[in-house]
């Protein structure tokens, strides 16, 4: 079992950056593959980032390449997601997952673990 909170949301104008953190209980974090997926009013919910189980892979949306960055502290049972350059559009409720396994995951069936959400407004 893994519970997962995350937290760093906020209201930033455009251009700004935010860094969200979820922070993860259980042992088994390390043995997890994590995702950031946002999902915005009215839309349905989009995969933003993934990385594996010891950071050493990455994937990011086409729409966040290059400004967002996903990484992570097993250390610290903590997964990260450094957004830069922000556009109004990346407005949402962005949420961390856990996967079933370690290795790469992008799809939300491919994860078992829900946060609870913490959300960002960017404002043009």
């Amino acid at each position: 079992q893994v519970q997962l909170v995350e937290s760093g949301g906020g209201l930033v104008q455009a251009g700004g950056s935010l860094r969200l953190s979820c922070a993860a209980s259980g042992r088994t974090f390390s043995a997890h593959a994590m995702g950031w997926f946002r999902q915005a009013p009215g839309k349905e919910r989009e995969f933003v980032a993934a990385i594996n189980y010891n950071g050493g892979k990455t994937y990011y949306a086409d729409s966040v390449k290059g400004r967002f960055t996903i990484s992570r502290d097993n250390a610290k049972n903590t997964v990260y997601l450094q957004m830069n350059s922000l556009k109004p559009e990346d407005t949402a409720v962005y949420y961390c997952a856990a996967a079933k396994g370690w290795d790469l995951a992008l799809d939300a069936y491919e994860f078992d673990y829900w946060g609870q959400g913490t959300q960002v407004t960017v404002s043009s």
